[in-house]
């Protein structure tokens, strides 16, 4: 961590304006939905119980797989159709995956997945399993499975929901809450039962006062929740600068060792509909946008629908060369074509022209350093992976990178120092192993 720390974070342009106001598109898959057999580390046939045959008929809510070992997780179906097997295709991730192929029918008929259950006569211990039964993952990018944060709550004090959102473009959060607020209060007071806290705060940015005033407006008897305005900075949507804004804490490896969970806003809403409903996660609101896609917007789509029929029904794209990035432009993964699906921790397609950006050597003016959230020093560890130092790249820290992109998006010579550092834990990790 440096010395001397300086802002540790920025405000960054957010282009919300784009899709925030717009209504959201509801997409169905043309000819078939691929659901990805990829839940943590858990990837393929190999570490799931395939629960379905080939030429079987299943509906929304069918449960197709589980894993078999490890942290549980079922895998629940978003279209109704006929399962026709399994295919390897590109995954968000940048890895062949293999995926269950759904033959739709169209018609979206449901089962429903499991009964619900109503939580304020339940234990902590049964909604805890419920929300683990339920598949409910976070929905905010990493997809880790919710219960695990539950499971041992000593020590936390209160629950964080973050509906801060503060890469650019991305807006799905925005709507979900917009949207939804009921069941996103509903999702916080179960979140609030399960941590066995007393106060659980909702995290919205203050340039969202219409957000702001949607949620309070709907708080209604509950006890314990509140809505906590924070400032529009990146990346203030990182659990540790969360944690850093709302308790004045600073933590090792996990935000219970300040004394909170943080949880994503949409798995709060997620949540409420699988105890109210029964349903599990089958559709993702994914925002849609950028500078070289025609038609920006929010889009719901089932689980596995692909990327090529979501970018055709936004208009396609307005350049030749593209970079398409799953996720934001920050934090996403740009990938060389759009035969990828959404996945349940998809919340964003970011499409921007393909733009040669020529790099200087560096100034050595440490704003890298300055604004790393993590209080890193990204410029050390570059030129640390430059001399194959692995030494230095250890002492620098680099394994703390949470890979925001701040030291890359500041950076007055245009150096790639993310990509650098990125490399760097790569090669820790090989060593380790």
């Amino acid at each position: 961590m440096s010395l001397f720390l300086g802002s540790m974070s920025h405000h960054i342009p957010g282009r919300k304006e784009l899709t925030d106001s717009k209504a959201v598109v509801r997409l169905l898959p043309k000819k078939e939905a691929y659901i990805p057999l990829v839940a943590g580390r858990a990837a393929g046939q190999n570490s799931f119980n395939i629960l379905v045959e080939e030429g079987e008929a299943v509906q929304v809510g069918t449960k197709l797989a589980e894993t078999k070992s490890g942290m549980y997780v079922p895998i629940y179906s978003s279209v109704s159709g006929t399962y026709k097997g399994i295919v390897k295709r590109m995954h968000s991730t940048l890895r062949p995956q293999e995926h269950m192929v759904i033959e739709c029918d169209g018609k979206q008929t449901s089962v429903q997945a499991f009964e619900p259950l109503d939580y304020k006569n339940a234990t902590r211990e049964e909604c805890v399993d419920f929300v683990k039964n339920a598949g409910i993952v976070g929905l905010g990018g990493a997809g880790f499975p919710t219960y695990v944060k539950y499971g041992k709550p000593d020590g936390v004090e209160c629950v964080l929901i973050n509906a801060v959102e503060c890469e650019p473009y991305i807006t799905a959060d925005y709507r979900n809450v917009m949207d939804d607020p009921t069941d996103l209060i509903i999702g916080a007071d179960i979140m609030k039962k399960m941590a066995d806290v007393q106060h659980v705060y909702i995290c919205i940015k203050e340039s969202h006062p219409d957000l702001i005033a949607k949620v309070k407006e709907n708080l209604g008897g509950y006890q314990g929740i509140e809505v906590r305005p924070v400032p529009d900075v990146y990346p203030m949507g990182w659990e540790r600068v969360l944690v850093r804004e709302v308790l004045h804490r600073e933590y090792n490896n996990l935000p219970a060792e300040a004394g909170a969970i943080v949880g994503n806003a949409s798995s709060a809403i997620a949540i409420a509909k699988a105890f109210t409903k029964g349903e599990p996660i089958h559709e993702k609101t994914v925002t849609v946008s950028g500078n070289a896609v025609k038609n920006p917007q929010n889009v719901v789509v089932p689980v596995g629908t692909p990327v090529s029929e979501i970018m055709e029904a936004c208009g396609g794209y307005t350049a030749e060369t593209v970079r398409l990035i799953a996720g934001g432009p920050m934090m996403g993964r740009t990938i060389v074509n759009d035969l990828f699906v959404v996945d349940r921790a998809t919340n964003a397609i970011t499409v921007l022209e393909d733009v040669a950006d020529d790099a200087i050597a560096c100034l050595r003016c440490g704003r890298c350093s300055d604004h790393c959230p993590s209080g890193l020093q990204p410029v050390r560890i570059k030129e640390a992976v430059q001399k194959n130092d692995l030494d230095e790249m250890i002492k620098r820290g680099a394994s703390s990178c949470i890979e925001c992109g701040m030291c890359t998006y500041i950076c007055p010579s245009h150096i790639d120092v993310t990509e650098h550092v990125r490399k760097a834990k790569r090669v820790i990790a090989m060593k380790k192993k």
